[in-house]
């Protein structure tokens, strides 16, 4: 039979074990998101999701993450960031200052290495 484990040394635990698999932080939430749900419908009714029609599709997931998992009480959020760890500081202006050099393309940072979505998978 599994130990009870106290809810706030749960959570350290599962903090601990993100930034342990490379995230830069975790967090952990209520389901109930309905404030930030308002802003997501807002965000889509102005078209700021651009050609991302999937971010509209499935907005009712995100405005209400227990129907993607029945009985669910909480949201585990980990973030991992795009820059190597080798980036120096004055990265973003280096980026910028491209930008302005009419001969030069310019691949978004994130677009640049591994497609983030296997990443977090591994």
């Amino acid at each position: 039979m599994a130990t009870a484990v106290a809810p706030h040394l749960l959570a350290a635990r599962i903090r601990e074990w993100g930034i342990k698999l490379g995230f830069t932080r975790v967090g952990i939430a209520d389901v109930d998101v309905a404030r930030a749900a308002e802003r997501l419908n807002a965000w889509l009714e102005k078209g700021r999701h651009g050609d991302m029609d999937y971010l509209q599709r499935h907005s009712g997931l995100r405005a209400d993450p227990s129907r993607l998992m029945s009985g669910a009480l909480r949201v585990i959020a980990a973030r991992m960031d795009y820059l190597p760890s080798a980036t120096t500081a004055d990265w973003a202006r280096r980026e910028f200052d491209r930008l302005r050099e009419p001969d030069c393309a310019v691949v978004s940072v994130y677009a640049r290495g591994r497609d983030y979505h296997k990443v977090m998978r591994e």
